[in-house]
């Protein structure tokens, strides 16, 4: 079972994330490809939180399509162009991610494929109970 860790040695984190994830080597890994705001009909979401809940619900939905749960996610790394709004990021990813840690990078950038695009989500998920 993977284990969230924060050590004595490193800063406690700033949010709701972990410093580190420890899994066995010999675990089931799913490495999920940026998620965007975009849902089943192509549609940009409008505005930076409906981007982030649309990006994060497909986050969710490619884990459980692959048959893992959303407690298995053990990495994420964000990608957002509006730096003023990381306490608006802190709290879907908390509401998203219904209590569960993981490893997490936030990244601020210029832009990402599209101007319209104001957030992206990509992760890694392991389970190590169902090999």
């Amino acid at each position: 079972m993977a284990e969230a860790l924060n050590p004595d040695g490193a800063p406690k984190p700033a949010s709701r994330y972990v410093q580190a994830v420890r899994h066995g080597a010999g675990a089931e890994r799913l490495v999920i490809s940026g998620q965007i705001g975009v849902d089943l009909e192509g549609r940009i979401a409008e505005g930076l939180e409906a981007q982030m809940e649309q990006a994060w619900r497909n986050l969710v939905a490619v884990i459980e399509g692959a048959g893992f749960r959303r407690s298995d996610l053990v990495k994420v790394v964000i990608y957002m162009t509006a730096p003023g709004d990381v306490a608006l990021y802190r709290t879907v990813h908390d509401r998203m991610l219904e209590g569960h840690l993981a490893a997490t990078t936030l990244v601020i950038v210029a832009g990402l494929a599209s101007p319209a695009l104001l957030f992206e989500v990509e992760g890694e998920a392991v389970r190590e109970d169902r090999m």
